[in-house]
């Protein structure tokens, strides 16, 4: 189930939230949108829930022995080291496992039977959810959490279970027993829903088919315009059904009482590849950092070399992270390249200059291309066109057709990937109330249209199932 279909919206959360309202005690709404979100999760695979419970009863037991050996820093370790062989090794079966031995088999001319695992969806976010729960009990920045119910609403539940934000359990650890649900947090809420909804629908959708079009050219009839065309309409595609998913499942979180914490903030706007993943995925950004880059020895290491090693582990398995295969091994080396060259020649001078908004898009726009690719060398082959080595030409019909038909979503892209409200704001000098209702207005008409193409059933493609 995803939020932007009709079950989701007519059926599924109505009935939840008007179930949720009436049960009286914390307990008894925390237990009911526990059993809800494990619904919500077992409504497409049903056997992948008892995966994600597996995970869940694993971590919280491994908490509370964590908690037990607290006096104990040699088995405490050890614990901790045995619970992260557990979460990795379930990631590492369920999602890399074919990815090995096709690598493996390619590389070494062989022919061992590649086992069709399915891939439980969300795993990657509740695996990581899981891991910095169990991380922040051995560091002693969480409170072990004694109830199983507790940990298994915190891990499964369905705002963020799919298509993230990673929610740290410090962030929410209060909250699942001590919330406030209230008017105003439940009306921005829906809200935010409102305006995730609008994203996904109306232009992450659509863009997609302009995507799923341009992708499908033939290496040979690719264009300068048509190559730009596309690789711009993937990344605005991803940028707005990412961060889409985020404001619905922030708004969600509001609604039930929930405050998560923000997970895209205008990348767009960046001027080095640095400030993007500052602003893009923070939750993800900010979890490797404390996970993995910090535990490395981070920026503190005396050598550039090893400064450079931890950087690349970081760049590297965040790419695997996204997907298993070489064309996201690679876009995550890209990002690490880009990263490297900018922290020790020209990062800072970039920030200080407007030529870095255009060399940041265009570096984003360019790496993306990668993981939208069906392998590496056609990917290089789109990127080649990019830049005036497209076998095509420059402009032809397809190129027409395509800025005719999408042409208006792709501006639309633009304009709304930016922070446009409080600029016309300041620049026409409007008064805060009338800004608020025009943005209400605005939502209102948005999320009308947008219900007409979930109603008509309009594309709606799902990005997450590598995760």
């Amino acid at each position: 189930m995803v939020f932007s279909n009709s079950i989701f919206l007519f059926l599924f959360l109505p009935a939840v939230l008007a179930v949720y309202y009436l049960l009286r005690t914390r307990r008894q709404r925390n237990l009911f949108l526990m059993f809800a979100s494990l619904v919500f999760y077992a409504w497409g695979e049903p056997w992948f829930v008892f995966v994600m419970l597996l995970s869940i009863l694993v971590n919280w037991l491994g908490g509370l022995a964590l908690d037990r050996r607290r006096s104990e820093p040699g088995r405490k370790k050890r614990m901790l080291v045995l619970l992260l062989v557990f979460n990795l090794g379930l990631l590492g079966v369920f999602k890399y496992l074919m990815f090995l031995m096709n690598s493996v088999n390619w590389a070494f001319g062989l022919n061992f039977p590649v086992p069709k695992i399915a891939l439980p969806i969300g795993i990657s976010f509740f695996t990581f959810q899981a891991i910095s729960y169990i991380m922040d009990v051995y560091r002693g920045k969480a409170q072990v959490q004694k109830d199983f119910f507790n940990v298994c609403l915190y891990i499964s539940l369905f705002p963020q279970l799919i298509a993230g934000p990673i929610v740290r359990y410090q962030t929410v650890a209060d909250e699942i027993e001590t919330r406030t649900e209230n008017s105003s947090d439940f009306a921005e809420g829906c809200r935010r829903f409102l305006v995730g909804l609008c994203k996904k629908v109306l232009l992450a959708n659509n863009l997609a088919l302009l995507a799923d079009s341009a992708f499908a050219l033939p290496s040979g009839e690719i264009t300068v315009s048509a190559a730009w065309l596309m690789a711009i309409a993937y990344l605005w595609q991803v940028y707005f059904d990412f961060s889409g998913y985020s404001d619905m499942a922030i708004g969600l979180g509001r609604m039930f009482g929930f405050h998560f914490l923000e997970n895209f903030e205008f990348p767009m706007v960046c001027k080095t590849i640095s400030e993007f993943w500052k602003r893009w995925h923070i939750s993800l950004g900010s979890w490797f950092q404390d996970y993995l880059y910090f535990p490395l020895g981070g920026s503190r290491v005396k050598s550039k070399a090893r400064l450079i090693f931890n950087m690349f582990m970081v760049w590297s398995l965040t790419g695997l992270w996204h997907g298993a295969d070489w064309t996201y091994f690679v876009w995550g080396c890209g990002f690490w390249v880009f990263l490297v060259l900018e922290r020790f020649f020209y990062g800072k001078w970039m920030q200080e200059h407007f030529i870095g908004h255009i060399y940041a898009l265009a570096a984003v726009t360019t790496i993306t291309v990668i993981i939208r690719s069906p392998s590496v060398p056609f990917a290089l082959t789109v990127i080649r066109s990019m830049y005036g080595f497209a076998p095509g030409g420059i402009w032809n019909a397809t190129s027409g057709m395509y800025l005719r038909e999408y042409g208006w979503f792709v501006l639309a892209a633009l304009v709304f990937s930016l922070p446009v409200g409080p600029a016309v704001q300041k620049l026409l000098h409007i008064p805060d109330k009338p800004m608020q209702v025009l943005r209400a207005v605005g939502i209102v008409c948005a999320f009308a249209l947008s219900l007409t193409y979930v109603i008509m059933g309009g594309y709606n493609p799902f990005i997450y199932f590598n995760f």
